[in-house]
């Protein structure tokens, strides 16, 4: 098979990476990719929304596949478009159409999706303008910290939580009025929850389901889970508080009522389901939903699964998802994240990576780099994904650790607490 992936950060080198080792691949292509995937495949600079250019380029190189890594693509309809093109209708997509995309792109969709199919959550109330003042008595209704989430997608900045309520009133107001542009027409107001967060990774084919293996992400700039929030500044797996009986109810509870709704309202959906949870004093609610990977947790679900993933997405295509077989490293993986010194603020860009050549026993994942005459250079705040395996959860670490301090750019950045709260 041909396969093109689209993206540039560390989950589509981890796809790449896993891809890479499949029995049915011929050829791999990345768009655009970055300086590590471009040892796994050929990089292509096409943009992930220029949907008539990957066509064009799909048909030159004859692609069977397209897995899409990040959201946006998705959620402005590329499944869409290739289902309803005779000439690339062919083509299989992993990723979920642009209605089934909704459950991340809109925080109102997600949220009554799960209301009409009684999948636990915090109560909620959707506000615009138009109804800012039932919006206010919403929030005097509450107890605080009062949580405020744009409707649409707004890179990861559109959740706001807040203990005073005159504070909350007037970033209601602030966002109403375009704070997040577009995404914050409409705000979704939320019950705040108390417990410890987790990431369910499901593959579905749109009726059967693989429960990947769990993830905990760790979203602050600072130890401690201080400071400003970031795209994630690492990753374990798995987590030792989703155990059997929670995962059970997980399963029972959330991913089965949401694979049986989606196809209960007829929306098409081959692809990742990423479930954000919480663990409130033992039962599992969902914080939001994703349509794709995450990352970095995909930095340690990937290299823990054993199983052929192509294999994988060839079910999901076929419908035959439930005929495979999953199988899952029981080993712990841990990933810590690289950064350009100010990221989240500002931070520069093109310092060269060295020392990537003495790293042994842990997987380096490019999350910001790009090659420019043989050097690799730093091309985003998240540059490096250090992933490792071991024993246990501190082993692994350790591990990713050590290597870590064979890297260097300069003003380079790491939390040196990743996984201390389990």
């Amino acid at each position: 098979m041909n396969v093109l992936i689209l993206g540039s950060g560390g989950r589509e080198h981890a796809m790449a990476w896993k891809i890479r080792s499949s029995s049915y691949l011929n050829n791999l292509f990345i768009a655009p990719g970055n300086a590590g995937t471009a040892l796994l495949g050929t990089n292509v600079s096409i943009d992930v929304t220029d949907f008539s250019s990957l066509k064009s380029f799909s048909l030159k190189n004859d692609i069977d596949m397209i897995v899409v890594g990040p959201e946006v693509p998705l959620v402005e309809g590329v499944y869409d478009f290739f289902r309803d093109d005779e000439d690339i209708c062919h083509i299989a997509i992993i990723g979920p159409s642009k209605e089934g995309a909704q459950l991340e792109g809109s925080k109102d969709f997600a949220k009554n999706f799960m209301n009409r199919h009684n999948i636990p959550t915090a109560q909620f109330k959707t506000v615009t303008l138009d109804n800012i003042d039932e919006g206010n008595d919403f929030l005097d209704s509450m107890t605080s910290p009062y949580v405020l989430k744009a409707d649409g997608l707004a890179s990861g900045k559109g959740v706001l939580i807040i203990d005073n309520i005159n504070y909350a009133k007037q970033m209601l107001a602030e966002m109403l009025n375009g704070k997040f542009g577009n995404a914050s027409k409409s705000v979704v107001i939320e019950e705040f929850l108390k417990g410890i967060e987790c990431s369910v990774f499901v593959l579905s084919d749109g009726s059967s389901y693989k429960i990947l293996p769990v993830a905990k992400d760790y979203k602050r700039i600072g130890e401690g889970d201080s400071g400003l929030n970031t795209g994630g500044m690492g990753a374990v797996s798995p987590v030792a508080f989703a155990d059997e009986a929670f995962m059970q109810k997980v399963k029972s509870r959330i991913v089965e009522p949401t694979v049986a709704g989606l196809r209960k309202e007829n929306i098409d959906y081959k692809g990742f389901i990423f479930l954000g949870l919480i663990n409130v004093e033992g039962e599992p609610k969902v914080i939001e939903y994703n349509v794709r990977m995450g990352d970095p947790e995909s930095e340690v679900v990937i290299p823990l699964i054993k199983s052929d993933l192509l294999e994988l997405f060839i079910g999901v295509t076929t419908e035959t998802l439930s005929q495979k077989s999953l199988e899952i490293d029981n080993r712990h993986a841990v990933t810590v994240m690289m950064v350009s010194g100010g990221y989240p603020e500002e931070y520069q860009k093109e310092k060269i990576i060295e020392g990537l050549d003495t790293v042994l026993d842990s997987n380096v994942f490019h999350a910001g780099t790009k090659m420019v005459d043989g050097k690799v250079l730093t091309a985003g705040g998240r540059v490096l994904a250090v992933t490792s395996f071991g024993k246990s959860m501190k082993e692994a670490l350790q591990t990713s650790y050590n290597n870590i301090n064979k890297i260097n750019f300069e003003n380079s950045y790491y939390r040196k607490d990743i996984g201390f709260d389990l």
